[in-house]
């Protein structure tokens, strides 16, 4: 059972969610537990280390980054045991999570887990802190954004069970509740689904976890520690081919905040390209929506891609290292994205997209898609009204 920053965000928050594992045990279950910091915890020691000059990526600061997980992970000892539970916390380098990478953006290269097993054939509740591991110095290692949740899915994997992932939505929605009133929670999805929802912008889950689930077989559901508990329906997430109604379409995902970098003139090599992306991998910086085309003068291509707008400068100093004759940015966009099982080979998919999006006279700068994927990019001031009349036009509302 893992719980998010929000769910943990203060003591009455921490004793709710204690009074959920305490239903969970009562029904006979082993159970473990996992934490993230409390909310705005994270941020202010990050604050703390900025003002000494550091930053993320360095080892210091993944000292005291590490804190905030320590302490939710104690407070919620301290609750489970005002539940008549014997609980005992784990940092994550006690509970034998190994680390490879650098500090910020570690990846988890092993878990014994053996103490947690053995707290739990013991009688104990064990609540282990997330986002954090050891590297193979014994050095304290981060596991970067949305590490608490992989944490928790990793340990549900050693253990051989089940991972409940807490947070202060009932599940995961047609599409976010805050722009269309109408959006439904999803019963059952896929694997490949949830990942594709993840890597639009959906935040209930972060993309690395929903991997890690797929590839170990791990069943996920994500449920809100905000219900009364035992009340949370929440969404499963499996394998397609356990999902007995297939949806053409599940969700409508969204990213604010995209820019686009063209290159013109760019050398008509595949090497030329892969030099490109070479310098952006090597700053971390995640690429989307890639599009090549020939040019007009023979032996030369344009090629053109997004990337959040925080990386822009950073990707502007990386590709003005390549030969391209002209290199070009634009920001204010946005990316929505339709996501399902069905969209395969689907024509009429891309016909209601078209045609949702052209009667609200909304213009599409990129398109990309894949096999359960069509994302658009557009305006930033437009996305609100892109995402309802998706989810309308793909019949969402009455889902």
């Amino acid at each position: 059972m893992k719980f998010g920053g929000t769910s943990v965000g203060s003591l009455e928050r921490v004793r709710g969610c204690a009074e959920i594992v305490a239903a969970e045990c009562a029904r006979g279950d082993q159970v473990a537990v996992v934490v993230s910091a409390m909310a705005g915890e994270t941020d202010r020691l990050l604050t703390l280390a900025d003002n000494l000059g550091f930053g993320l990526g360095d080892e210091e600061t993944d000292v005291i980054l590490t804190a905030g997980e320590q302490i939710s992970a104690a407070l919620m000892a301290m609750a489970l045991t005002e539940q008549d539970l014997s609980s005992r916390s784990f940092l994550g380098w006690q509970a034998r999570i190994r680390t490879e990478g650098p500090p910020g953006a570690a990846r988890i290269s092993g878990l014994d887990a053996s103490p947690i097993k053995h707290a739990m054939s013991d009688g104990w509740v064990p609540v282990m802190a997330g986002f954090q591991g050891a590297s193979g110095d014994e050095r304290l290692r981060t596991l970067g954004r949305g590490g608490t949740d992989l944490s928790a899915v990793a340990l549900a994997a050693a253990l051989k069970g089940a991972c409940d992932i807490y947070t202060d939505v009932d599940g995961v929605f047609t599409t976010d509740p805050r722009i269309e009133p109408k959006a439904r929670r999803i019963e059952k999805i896929s694997y490949d689904e949830m990942l594709e929802l993840a890597a639009q912008g959906a935040k209930v889950l972060q993309t690395r976890s929903a991997e890690f689930a797929k590839a170990r077989g791990v069943p996920l559901r994500v449920l809100s520690s905000f219900a009364e508990p035992g009340q949370s329906e929440g969404t499963k997430i499996m394998q397609a081919e356990e999902i007995a109604e297939r949806r053409i379409v599940s969700g409508i995902a969204y990213a604010r905040d995209q820019a686009r970098i063209a290159l013109r003139g760019l050398n008509d090599n595949p090497g030329a390209a892969a030099t490109v992306f070479a310098g952006l991998a090597e700053a971390d910086i995640g690429i989307d929506m890639i599009v090549q085309s020939p040019s007009r003068e023979a032996g030369l291509s344009n090629l053109e891609f997004t990337i959040d707008r925080r990386d822009l400068d950073k990707a502007l100093v990386r590709i003005g290292e390549s030969e391209a004759r002209d290199v070009s940015s634009e920001t204010g966009l946005a990316k929505v994205s339709v996501v399902g099982l069905g969209l395969n080979r689907r024509a009429d998919v891309a016909r209601i997209l078209y045609g949702a999006l052209h009667e609200k006279k909304i213009g599409i700068r990129t398109v990309s898609t894949s096999e359960i994927k069509i994302s658009v990019l557009i305006d930033n001031d437009e996305v609100e009204n892109a995402v309802r009349a998706l989810h309308a036009a793909y019949g969402l509302d009455n889902a």
